[in-house]
């Protein structure tokens, strides 16, 4: 069964350099196909905000690795969800980094998704389709 997980974390900038988010990036497209682990990672200078998506079990474990990782602090998940399809099914992890205080949107976005995106980044957002209707709009 395919799910989709989505979750929000504080960035310890200490260990998680710019330097360091390029090699997080060269992993997942490394590691992430033989997985079948596809998704979008959203970061900047102190969240990130990442959707994965795959078979249960190996989404389920990532998420566990990552809750581990040094990089992160008071990893929250979003959102786990039943999946039909995947929302990015030909990025092994598409990437865009934002500033928090200046959003850049490709579309047009409503002052509804504006706080939505809020919530995300403060972890207490939790309808899944809202959460993958924003993080698609950094990138149409």
């Amino acid at each position: 069964m395919l799910s989709q997980l989505v979750y929000v974390s504080n960035r310890t900038k200490s260990k998680a350099s710019s330097e360091e988010i390029e090699n997080i990036l060269a992993a997942c497209k490394r590691n992430n196909p033989d997985l079948g682990i596809t998704g979008a990672l959203l970061y900047s200078d102190q969240k990130f905000l990442q959707l994965v998506e795959g078979k249960n079990d190996v989404v389920m474990g990532l998420y566990d690795k990552i809750k581990k990782d040094s990089r992160h602090q008071n990893c929250v998940m979003l959102s786990y969800t039943p999946i039909k399809e995947k929302t990015f099914p030909s990025w092994h992890m598409g990437s865009k980094k934002f500033n928090t205080n200046e959003i850049d949107y490709k579309t047009n976005i409503s002052a509804e998704d504006k706080l939505i995106f809020s919530k995300l980044l403060s972890g207490t957002e939790t309808d899944g389709s809202k959460t993958k209707e924003i993080i698609q709009k950094f990138f149409k």
